[in-house]
């Protein structure tokens, strides 16, 4: 077995191993690239997204020091 391989196997099970350890962490797409209306967060008079509940609510929880 050559050093190539050895490495490429030992990057497939560093790989398996973070995968069963950390679970799928990304989706294959976001919000914001979908096209489909169902999933297409509302938008604002210019037509940028408008924020989520889910936003409002995090920005509620935002510490005073880390506030703008």
């Amino acid at each position: 077995m050559s050093a190539d391989d050895e490495a490429r196997r030992a990057e497939q099970e560093r790989r398996r191993r973070a995968a069963l350890l950390l679970g799928d962490l990304l989706p294959d797409t976001t919000r914001d690239e979908r096209d489909d209306d169902t999933s297409s967060p509302p938008r604002t008079k210019g037509g940028t997204p408008a924020p989520s509940r889910r936003d409002d609510e995090l920005m509620r929880d935002v510490p005073p020091h880390h506030g703008g």
